[in-house]
């Protein structure tokens, strides 16, 4: 069963009634105790890197998080969640993340071009990943002023253009993410999570 963690900066309702669609079993829960329960999470976020970190430390729910994916259970970030993934951010001042993945999260500065990065692009695949099995690279739904910086490729899973390369979907071992929404993105949104729904079961 997934969790969905809650935080207090995440887009529950969109997420919860994705899942709801593939017919996966899911709780929502800030709990700790309740969250140990679960064989997978997604970790959605909308607002700043630092407000997010500072909740997370504070409920605990950063610890949970890094001791459950030490023992194999897969988690999801979602946009702010996906970033939240990373080393460290420049958002509002220096703040380390979870530290799942290698990098940096940095301000989108692109002259010719509207921040935040809003709307439809096309997503370009690098590497194999059962988060991306039976994909085709197709479009899917951004909102967002950060983006990750890493100098380790093999995370970057795939990648979209807006002035710069923003990774759009990374992965390392049971951690993925994705910059864009999911829960927005049409069929290709949908069969990721159907597919990160299959890691969840794959750890039962």
């Amino acid at each position: 069963m997934i969790g969905i963690v809650d935080y207090g900066m995440g887009n529950l309702f969109s997420v919860s009634k994705a899942l709801e669609r593939l017919k996966a079993p899911y709780f929502i829960s800030s709990n700790t105790d309740e969250l140990k329960k679960a064989t997978g999470y997604i970790l959605p976020g909308v607002g700043a890197f630092k407000d997010a970190m500072f909740l997370l430390n504070e409920t605990g729910l950063a610890t949970l998080l890094k001791e459950e994916v030490t023992n194999g259970k897969p988690l999801f970030g979602i946009c702010l969640g996906m970033q939240l993934l990373f080393d460290e951010s420049e958002e509002n001042g220096q703040t380390k993340g979870l530290g799942f993945l290698s990098g940096r999260i940095k301000r989108m500065i692109i002259p010719s071009l509207k921040v935040p990065h809003m709307g439809w692009n096309k997503l370009t695949f690098h590497k194999s990943h059962e988060l991306l099995n039976g994909l085709e690279e197709d479009y899917a739904y951004f909102v967002h002023s950060y983006y990750a910086v890493s100098n380790d490729s093999d995370i970057i899973l795939a990648s979209a253009e807006y002035g710069v390369l923003v990774p759009a979907i990374v992965g390392k071992g049971p951690v993925v993410g994705t910059q864009f929404h999911p829960e927005k993105s049409s069929a290709l949104g949908i069969a990721i999570l159907r597919n990160f729904i299959q890691m969840v079961e794959g750890e039962k």
